[in-house]
């Protein structure tokens, strides 16, 4: 397998330029311009994110989610209260959240406090989700050991005949957070090592940016 990896090329380029002494004070601003370009440049699913936690023992957790806003808050993702990473959360709120856009060879990564928002904008959140979606969530068993496809298979049609006739049902652990950064650091790859490395850090007084070395 070692050989199989190191035959594997990676930044093989050619990523677009960076200049990082002209980027805005704002870390938010220079995150949608990079995510507007990821999106253009047709990578798929832009919007993916890893979210990185903690659990009570201290050992971190991981899994991919999607980015659903972003705003002058933070950064927005959706889940249940009941789930592995929602009961993390509720023991420790500093979180990590990482973006990586390949065929840009670009990278985010951002640490902060996930809070969790107001009920109206977990419901306009629940309602907007597709009904298999909707299904699973209903079923609060994510994590949970799975005995067969049979059980599944019940489950979520016995809540999608709930929603049939509640439409505008909301799953009660169902919660929106908003992760508050800290601090966010941009990386540009380079085909030769020659990355370059921005990170921006919350001051009192806003945002104090500092450039890293590769």
């Amino acid at each position: 397998m070692k050989d199989e990896l190191r035959a594997l090329k990676s930044l093989a380029g050619s990523f677009p330029s960076f200049n990082a002494d002209a980027t805005p004070d704002n870390p938010k601003d220079l995150f949608s311009a990079w995510l507007r370009e990821a999106i253009e440049a047709g990578i798929r699913e832009p919007h993916a994110m890893t979210l990185s936690t903690v659990d009570e023992t201290g050992s971190p957790d991981a899994r991919v989610l999607i980015l659903k806003n972003l705003d002058e808050r933070g950064f927005h993702f959706a889940t249940s209260n009941a789930a592995p990473k929602g009961q993390q959360i509720a023991i420790n709120p500093y979180v990590a959240l990482t973006f990586y856009w390949s065929l840009l060879g670009r990278q985010v990564r951002i640490r902060g406090v996930a809070i969790e928002t107001e009920s109206h904008e977990r419901d306009v959140d629940f309602l907007a989700r597709p009904a298999g979606s909707r299904a699973a969530a209903l079923l609060n068993r994510q994590s949970d050991v799975l005995s067969s496809d049979a059980d599944l298979d019940a489950g979520l049609a016995e809540q999608r005949l709930r929603l049939a006739d509640q439409p505008d049902l909301i799953a009660p652990n169902w919660a929106v957070f908003v992760v508050m950064p800290h601090e966010v650091e941009f990386w540009q790859g380079n085909e030769e090592g020659r990355h370059q490395r921005l990170r921006y850090r919350r001051d009192r007084g806003g945002w104090i940016q500092e450039r890293l070395w590769p």
